[in-house]
């Protein structure tokens, strides 16, 4: 089962932080929740969440 974990507010962050954590070995979907602002859920597999989380912490905060 997949779990959001991030609403990316523009594709370049969506796509930023898949292709960050794809590079850690996570399984990551984006899903488009409001076209029209462009805004995406980040998505990864519920088993993964706690590591997804603390690597997401250190993309979003250096």
């Amino acid at each position: 089962m997949w779990t959001v974990i991030y609403i990316a507010p523009t594709t370049k962050i969506a796509e930023n932080i898949r292709t960050r954590l794809t590079e850690e070995g996570f399984l990551v979907q984006l899903r488009p929740i409001n076209l029209s602002k462009q805004q995406y859920e980040i998505l990864v597999p519920s088993g993964e969440l706690e590591e997804v989380q603390e690597v997401l912490n250190s993309i979003l905060h250096p």
